[in-house]
Protein backbone atom coordinates (compact mmCIF):
# COMPACT_ATOMS: atom_id res chain seq x y z
CA UNK A 1 0.00 0.00 0.00
CA UNK A 2 1.59 3.10 -0.88
CA UNK A 3 -0.79 5.91 0.58
CA UNK A 4 -3.61 6.57 3.00
CA UNK A 5 -5.73 9.72 2.65
CA UNK A 6 -3.09 11.53 0.55
CA UNK A 7 -0.21 10.55 3.06
CA UNK A 8 2.26 8.69 1.41
CA UNK A 9 5.81 6.71 2.49
CA UNK A 10 8.50 9.32 2.21
CA UNK A 11 6.36 12.18 3.20
CA UNK A 12 7.39 14.55 6.15
CA UNK A 13 5.01 15.32 8.82
CA UNK A 14 4.81 16.89 12.01
CA UNK A 15 3.24 15.50 14.90
CA UNK A 16 0.40 17.21 16.50
CA UNK A 17 0.07 15.35 19.41
CA UNK A 18 1.58 13.39 22.27
CA UNK A 19 4.69 14.02 23.77
CA UNK A 20 6.46 14.20 20.23
CA UNK A 21 4.41 16.75 19.58
CA UNK A 22 5.98 19.49 16.66
CA UNK A 23 8.58 16.96 16.25
CA UNK A 24 9.02 16.37 12.60
CA UNK A 25 9.06 12.86 11.42
CA UNK A 26 9.29 10.73 8.15
CA UNK A 27 6.37 8.12 7.35
CA UNK A 28 8.41 5.11 6.42
CA UNK A 29 5.52 3.15 6.36
CA UNK A 30 1.52 2.42 6.05
CA UNK A 31 -0.07 0.51 8.26
CA UNK A 32 -3.69 1.16 7.96
CA UNK A 33 -6.54 3.59 6.81
CA UNK A 34 -5.60 5.34 10.17
CA UNK A 35 -1.81 5.03 11.16
CA UNK A 36 1.41 5.11 9.61
CA UNK A 37 4.52 4.69 10.50
CA UNK A 38 7.08 7.54 11.52
CA UNK A 39 10.84 8.10 12.21
CA UNK A 40 13.17 10.63 12.39
CA UNK A 41 16.61 8.70 13.10
CA UNK A 42 17.14 10.52 16.39
CA UNK A 43 14.81 9.91 19.35
CA UNK A 44 12.70 7.26 16.77
CA UNK A 45 14.80 5.16 15.32
CA UNK A 46 14.31 3.32 11.26
CA UNK A 47 14.33 -0.11 13.38
CA UNK A 48 11.55 0.62 16.14
CA UNK A 49 9.49 3.16 14.05
CA UNK A 50 6.75 4.87 15.90
CA UNK A 51 2.71 3.57 15.20
CA UNK A 52 1.18 7.01 14.61
CA UNK A 53 -2.72 7.62 13.57
CA UNK A 54 -2.59 9.92 10.78
CA UNK A 55 -5.39 12.38 12.57
CA UNK A 56 -2.68 12.77 14.88
CA UNK A 57 0.02 14.02 11.80
CA UNK A 58 0.04 17.61 9.93
CA UNK A 59 1.68 17.07 6.16
CA UNK A 60 4.06 18.79 5.03
CA UNK A 61 4.17 18.49 1.16
CA UNK A 62 6.81 17.48 0.84
CA UNK A 63 7.95 13.83 -0.20
CA UNK A 64 11.47 12.59 0.03
CA UNK A 65 11.99 11.17 -3.01
CA UNK A 66 15.57 9.10 -1.87
CA UNK A 67 13.56 7.72 0.74
CA UNK A 68 10.72 6.64 -0.76
CA UNK A 69 12.75 5.33 -3.69
CA UNK A 70 14.33 2.69 -0.96
CA UNK A 71 11.56 1.75 1.03
CA UNK A 72 9.68 0.94 -2.46
CA UNK A 73 12.79 -1.09 -3.18
CA UNK A 74 13.09 -2.79 -0.29
CA UNK A 75 16.60 -1.24 0.56
CA UNK A 76 17.74 -0.22 3.89
CA UNK A 77 17.21 3.10 5.21
CA UNK A 78 19.41 4.05 7.52
CA UNK A 79 18.83 6.88 11.07
CA UNK A 80 21.49 9.24 9.39
CA UNK A 81 19.57 9.31 5.86
CA UNK A 82 16.55 10.31 7.70
CA UNK A 83 18.27 13.24 9.67
CA UNK A 84 20.15 14.52 6.97
CA UNK A 85 16.64 14.86 5.02
CA UNK A 86 15.08 16.60 7.75
CA UNK A 87 18.36 18.91 8.69
CA UNK A 88 17.91 19.93 4.97
CA UNK A 89 14.46 21.17 5.17
CA UNK A 90 15.25 23.18 8.31
CA UNK A 91 13.27 20.80 10.04
CA UNK A 92 15.63 19.33 12.91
Amino acid sequence: METTLEISVGQIVKSKAGRDKDRPFVVIGIVDQQYVLVADGDLRKVDKPKKKKVRHLAKYNIVSEDIKQKINNNDKVSNLLLRRELEKLGLS
